[in-house]
């Protein structure tokens, strides 16, 4: 095999979880083919050089074997080298905070928290 599409060599590699969320990162400008912004269909072959944006990282891989088969995470690795990899470490921003997250002291205590107010005598 000498040409594969871009979104299911992209989920033969690991890189994201389902061909379909390969499918919607191809789609969404996430990823670009030899610096342009391909279409899932488009063909890719080895040496071609592939950026990839995910919500935590972004890497630059160059193709080495083509591969339509997900195998285990050590094959996936023989699929590709890694050029550069970035991981994004930025600070929370406000509308995580819908998702769940808050700083530390920040919003209600915890259940230990208000133990250790209860032991206080407040």
């Amino acid at each position: 095999m000498d040409k594969l599409r871009v979104d299911k060599w992209l989920w033969a590699a690991r890189f994201f979880k389902t061909r379909g969320v390969a499918l919607e990162a191809v789609k969404g400008g996430k990823v670009e083919l030899n610096g342009h912004k391909p279409k899932p269909s488009k063909t890719l072959s080895v040496g071609d050089k592939l950026k990839i944006t995910q919500p935590h990282r972004q890497i630059e891989v160059t193709v080495l074997v083509v591969s339509d088969k997900r195998g285990s995470a050590e094959q996936a690795q023989t699929l590709y080298q890694l050029d550069s990899e970035v991981l994004n470490q930025r600070k929370p921003t406000a509308d995580m905070a819908l998702v769940g997250y808050r700083e530390k002291g920040a919003g209600r205590p915890t259940k230990r928290d208000r133990r250790s107010i209860d032991k206080l005598g407040f």
